[in-house]
């Protein structure tokens, strides 16, 4: 069984950095792109930043310059440093990965961590 679970969520003020941490563990063979979603109440869930396997990154307008996506492949995890943070990014932050399960099959399966609340007080 495949789990991704998130860690570093918390309380903070406006300005202020946190680090968010997603580890993935399980029987799986090979992890390829990564990324981080968020959910404010009441809006749809959207993408913040993704990460290839080899490293290129993408990065949400609102974000970029501000939040940095990296990961360790050695690891399987994935992290988010999110620095001068606004209230406008108060949401719960969930990881993604795409797994390939076995060496032989025809293609990634999506999985989604379990969320961890980031709050941004002004």
């Amino acid at each position: 069984q495949v789990q991704l679970v998130e860690s570093g969520g918390g309380l903070v003020q406006a300005g202020g950095s946190l680090r968010l941490s997603c580890a993935a563990s399980g029987s799986f063979f090979r992890i390829n792109d990564m990324g981080w979603h968020r959910q404010a109440p009441g809006k749809q869930r959207d993408v913040v930043a993704s990460i290839t396997r080899g490293g290129s990154t993408n990065y949400a307008d609102s974000v970029k310059g501000r939040f940095t996506i990296a990961r360790d492949n050695a690891k399987n995890m994935v992290y988010l440093e999110m620095n001068s943070l606004k209230p406008e990014d108060t949401a719960v932050y969930y990881c993604n990965a795409y797994l390939r399960r076995t060496a032989y099959s025809g293609s990634d399966r999506l999985y989604w961590g379990q969320g961890t609340q980031v709050t941004v007080s002004s």
